[in-house]
């Protein structure tokens, strides 16, 4: 085989490509003519376009990595990855779906945004981590650019909480990070870091918190140990009203599943043998029905006051890590 001819085999071409994703400038280099290049990305043809001078050598559709390593050849290799793609390659889970690339240049690049990228211009460029050969913004920066985007409530604490729970930065970082970096979007993640400093660990409970007050019942506390006067556990409520030694359990899908059906009828009957009243409610009814589970605290409360309280004590675990 001559030369001109293996340098348009597409084996050696891929071998020459980042996961099958290569510049028309280096195609050009290789003996692939602009011509040629644009021909195979026309309808019909074997490659296809992703972004301005950047050619997919397949017709698949474009994976998650190849969509990195097209934005990152597009930034000549100077895009940090943030925002969501890089929460996914931190590990978490509560990620919204989205095929967009977020990365981060620095102030003095002209890069546009075309297509499922998000070229950020900063003057805060972070030191970036690397991941599986790809360079991501720290957590704390990457999960918050992320978030900075969303104008919903619930994505932004699932996936705040997630990172929080998988112990991938702390509180502090978050909240650090947050008035560190720029103002623009910043109102809705800063309510929430707002509610998760008040030890708020799932998005049930978080609306929760919301319904507590609603009702207009003393002040509550939350994921704390109660202990029976002999100094025996008893449980570690979602939401406990010391006043009159009550307990609300929100027993959620999402974060709770590791407490299995036996373990739950074995903890209500911790709470009833030493007197603990107990409100259960189903994560649904949070959004769904508030008003009613409103309603259902406040006639729990007024049935807890009606007998003495139970000599119950409480302890508080050692805070999140912040």
């Amino acid at each position: 085989m001559n030369l001109s001819k293996r340098l348009i085999n597409d084996s050696y071409l891929r071998d020459q490509s980042r996961d099958g994703v290569i510049t028309a400038e280096l195609l050009e280099r290789l003996g692939i003519p602009q011509r040629t290049t644009y021909r195979r990305c026309q309808p019909g043809g074997p490659w296809t376009h992703l972004l301005p001078g950047i050619v997919l050598l397949s017709l698949a559709p474009a994976t998650s990595r190849q969509r990195v390593e097209a934005t990152r050849l597009y930034t000549n290799l100077l895009g940090i990855v943030t925002g969501f793609e890089a929460a996914r390659r931190y590990g978490l889970t509560e990620v919204p779906s989205d095929n967009t690339v977020h990365v981060l240049v620095s102030g003095d690049h002209k890069f546009t945004s075309p297509r499922f990228t998000i070229v950020e211009r900063t003057m805060f460029l972070p030191r970036p981590n690397m991941v599986d050969g790809v360079p991501l913004a720290p957590p704390a920066r990457a999960v918050l650019d992320g978030v900075r985007r969303v104008r919903k409530v619930e994505p932004v604490r699932a996936l705040l909480l997630d990172c929080l729970e998988s112990r991938l930065c702390s509180l502090a970082e978050l909240t650090s990070e947050l008035d560190a970096g720029s103002r623009r979007g910043t109102a809705l993640p800063r309510a929430v870091l707002k509610e998760l400093a008040e030890d708020v660990r799932s998005v049930p409970e978080a609306e929760a918190l919301s319904i507590w007050k609603r009702a207009g019942l003393p002040p509550a506390q939350r994921n704390i140990r109660i202990y029976d006067e002999r100094g025996t556990y008893i449980a570690m409520p979602d939401t406990w009203c010391d006043e009159v030694a009550m307990a609300w359990e929100i027993d959620s899908l999402a974060f709770h599943l590791r407490r299995n059906f036996a373990k739950t009828l074995a903890r209500n009957a911790r709470y009833a043998g030493v007197g603990v009243v107990v409100v259960q409610t189903l994560p649904s009814r949070l959004k769904k029905e508030p008003a009613a589970v409103a309603k259902e605290l406040r006639a729990a409360y007024q049935a807890a006051l009606l007998r003495p309280r139970p000599p119950i004590t409480v302890v508080r675990p050692d805070r999140r890590a912040a």
